[in-house]
């Protein structure tokens, strides 16, 4: 049996939150709405699992979601993106290179609280993750505007 997602990393512009969800004794319903609202596209690598496991674990739906690795390749037509990490996406998609410490990655993010460095492993991701997305949906949008 699968342990339920201990914590949910948003990030919309140059905002994060980090929720525990594990540790919630209740879901706001604004998150609810958020989450459902196809005004937003929620980007992540290999994100059609975790919203799966929303569903499953807490009766979170998401509406709106793209998989980086999928709109990596597509635009940038490289098919071995299709596997990609968030790392490799940063360097290929923002020219970035980033740090991923194993060690923060497998810790207990099942904890009452979080160390400041897995706060900033979260915010770190969400905000990659966003602004990935952006960079390929900027792209796309140009790359459709003038057809």
């Amino acid at each position: 049996m699968d342990n339920p997602i201990a914590t949910l990393q948003l990030c919309v512009g140059n905002r994060c939150v980090i929720f525990q969800l594990i540790h919630s004794p209740s879901i706001p319903q604004s998150l609810f709405d958020f989450l459902r609202s196809k005004d937003y596209v929620f980007a992540g690598v290999g994100i059609d699992g975790d919203v799966e496991k929303l569903l499953e674990d807490y009766g979170l739906k998401v509406a709106n979601v793209v998989d980086l690795r999928q709109l990596a390749a597509s635009k940038l037509g490289v098919k071995e993106l299709k596997n990609a990490g968030l790392k490799q996406l940063a360097k290929e998609v923002l020219g970035k290179e980033i740090a991923k410490p194993k060690r923060v990655q497998m810790s207990r993010w099942d904890n009452p609280w979080l160390t400041p460095v897995q706060v900033q492993y979260a915010c770190i991701d969400a905000f990659l993750s966003c602004k990935i997305g952006e960079t390929l949906m900027a792209a796309a949008e140009a790359g459709s505007g003038g057809a």
